[in-house]
């Protein structure tokens, strides 16, 4: 018998000691880092509310509760007491029972009235009917997205069910080594934006995190092919962590499957979808190019298939020797600071990831309050000595100036923007501007994947800011559902009315000026003089965005009528810059984020910025706090004991 099912057997008798005699447990398993707990008294264990709880505390692991198959009422049956249950107002659109594993999937548009105060509705459905509900949101704009990724985990579940158990038991073997090391290496973004990809290695267990492409650089990737990265291969890696979705920390992970990689993969749950999303684009502008894109969409659907989603806060067994919990950085949807504790206290890991230190309007600002952090891993992305960013409300009194003043010239107003991110920022910007008559009413149209964006968003309202939050739960309140906003979906034909037509804001994608329907934009727009193109985020080096901000006025474009040639434009339209609206923090708020730790690091590794960002910000940290910092570069290794 192995260790895992020894100690699975060791488990039900705690558990059968631990509870009344009159409630029986048939069956303990590991799925990922939970522990399941099948019974054929489930109504029982739901009577006591504090149950699961004491033996979670008591035994240290994450405790799901299921019914026996066996003792299962018909769900035609269950059905009618679960709506016996459930208030009305909580607008329950559909039920879905999974026999083999005694679950109910229950979608509402009010999640929370279906769950109750502490789980209370939810203790009461399963008393009643004796299934296990799991709650998810209806989105209250329409998602392509996630009606796709609930529907492909619902079809892969007995697989999906497998590769839990296989996980589970990865997390839970024996530790085989009496070594103690902890080690980082840096596989991209050192001294860089983009790329990212770290390796955090111990005796017992190697973990990636992230795993994205370089903006601008279609040839440079992470380092995956050194002895490092992947080892003898890709399943030397025990997990992957993610940080969140925006392409330059995502883009690669369904490579790593097409390298034999069949593990797990840890992020938010919005960052699961939103993975989706970004990485399936990303093949289609690759096809459209006529770049081979380096994997399929079979692998995309892979890593959807191994994902674990965690919430924040939630501290996870992700190995032997390793915690992991997320915390959020104010970013963009789903980011997450990633806290790793390796071993029984020996040490402690955070990754920033990409953070904004400030709220926002979308967002609370990132989380750095941690029992214990060693190393932090620190983005420097405006971590130079002058990026010092515009207040965010003169920001937006910027914004509403440049807007007027096109207005009053009969132009348009073009802004290039992430689909993820700044494109809700700039239509919650927008949307108050109008309300409060601050910039004239007109059409916001909306093009590339920024409605599909809009609709994930509010799918996950518990990820954004709190009063954001609240007025999204009330749909007559609903920011993104103002009437101005438009979504583009005609293609170029509707493109072309717009561009006739009377004054607009366009929002359209890539942030960057690298591909998609903004290039289509530039081509109607671009020789209005009357008319203006506003950056509001990052602009990388090397890309078209970049060059058209620095002062390009002539830009090579694909010939409309024929593809393959490339003509020259010559650009008429006003560029202004707007900065303040970025989802990273300035050079101020990265010293913020370290300041307030509270215990602050011995040691910060400043990543993810150009050489003098990470280099100024790792002088600055150094001189200011007195400790230890290194701004790395690429294919780096550190021992922290």
């Amino acid at each position: 018998m192995s260790t895992v099912d020894q100690q699975l057997e060791e488990l039900q008798d705690q558990i059968t000691n631990e509870i009344p005699p009159d409630i029986s447990v048939t069956d303990v398993k590991y799925e990922g880092p939970e522990l399941v707990v099948y019974t054929r008294d489930p109504k029982q264990f739901a009577q006591d509310g504090d149950l699961v709880r004491r033996l979670a505390s008591k035994l240290r692991k994450r405790i799901t509760v299921r019914p026996d198959p066996a003792v299962l009422s018909r769900p035609e049956k269950a059905r009618e007491r679960i709506m016996n249950v459930i208030p009305e107002d909580a607008g329950v659109t559909d039920l879905d029972f999974h026999e083999d594993t005694g679950e109910v999937v229950i979608e509402a548009e009010k999640p929370g009235m279906v769950i109750g105060r502490h789980g209370s509705t939810l203790r009461e459905i399963t008393e009643a009917a004796g299934w296990t509900p799991e709650v998810v949101r209806t989105p209250p704009i329409e998602s392509s997205t996630v009606s796709n990724v609930r529907n492909f985990l619902k079809s892969e579940r007995d697989d999906r069910r497998d590769i839990l158990e296989k996980v589970g038991r990865q997390i839970h073997r024996e530790e085989m080594s009496d070594d103690e090391y902890v080690r980082i290496t840096t596989l991209g973004c050192c001294r860089e934006v983009g790329r990212a990809a770290f390796i955090l290695s111990t005796p017992e267990t190697r973990i990636l995190i992230d795993c994205g492409d370089k903006p601008g650089s279609d040839d440079e990737v992470p380092y995956l092919q050194v002895q490092e990265a992947l080892g003898a291969g890709a399943n030397s890696i025990d997990a992957v962590v993610l940080t969140h979705a925006h392409l330059d920390h995502s883009a690669f992970i369904p490579l790593l499957f097409k390298y034999g990689y069949d593990g797990p993969i840890y992020t938010t749950e919005p960052t699961r979808d939103l993975m989706g999303l970004l990485t399936l684009d990303y093949l289609d502008v690759a096809a459209k190019e006529g770049r081979t894109p380096p994997y399929d969409s079979e692998m995309v659907r892979e890593a959807i298939k191994h994902t674990i989603p965690l919430e924040y806060g939630d501290v996870t067994d992700i190995a032997p020797d390793v915690k992991l919990t997320f915390h959020n950085a104010g970013h963009i949807l789903g980011s997450a600071v990633t806290h790793f504790h390796i071993g029984d206290g020996l040490y402690n890991v955070a990754f920033s990831g990409d953070i904004h230190y400030e709220d926002t309007r979308l967002f609370n600002g990132a989380v750095n309050d941690f029992p214990r952090v060693e190393t932090l891993v620190l983005e420097s992305t405006y971590g130079g000595r002058n990026d010092y960013q515009t207040d965010q409300e003169d920001s937006e009194r910027k914004l509403k100036r440049v807007i007027n003043e096109t207005y009053e010239n009969g132009g348009k107003i073009l802004i290039p923007a992430f689909a993820v991110g700044r494109s809700q920022e700039m239509m919650l910007v927008l949307e108050e501007a109008m309300r409060k008559g601050d910039i004239p009413e007109m059409p916001i149209h909306l093009d590339g994947m920024i409605w599909e964006a809009t609709a994930i968003h509010t799918t996950y309202p518990e990820y954004l800011r709190d009063d954001l939050r609240d007025r999204i739960f009330h749909e007559d309140e609903n920011p993104f559902l103002a009437p101005q906003f438009n979504h583009i979906d005609g293609g170029e034909e509707e493109r072309q009315e717009v561009a006739d037509g009377d004054q607009c804001i366009i929002l359209s994608t890539s942030g960057m000026v690298e591909g998609g329907p903004i290039m289509s934009w530039i081509q109607h727009i671009g020789p209005d003089p009357d008319s203006t193109m506003t950056f509001v985020g990052y602009q990388a080096q090397g890309t078209l965005g970049r060059r058209i901000q620095s002062g390009w006025d002539e830009i090579p474009m694909p010939d409309r009528q024929d593809g393959g040639r490339t003509e020259r434009l010559q650009l008429e339209m006003d560029t202004e810059t707007v900065d303040g609206f970025s989802g990273h923090a300035d050079r101020q708020g990265l010293e913020d984020f370290v300041r307030t730790m509270n215990p602050r690091p011995e040691k910060v590794l400043c990543v993810h910025g150009d050489e003098s960002s990470t280099q100024d910000l790792s002088s600055a940290l150094y001189h200011e706090f007195n400790m230890r910092t290194f701004a790395p570069k690429n294919l780096e290794t550190f021992r922290f004991i």
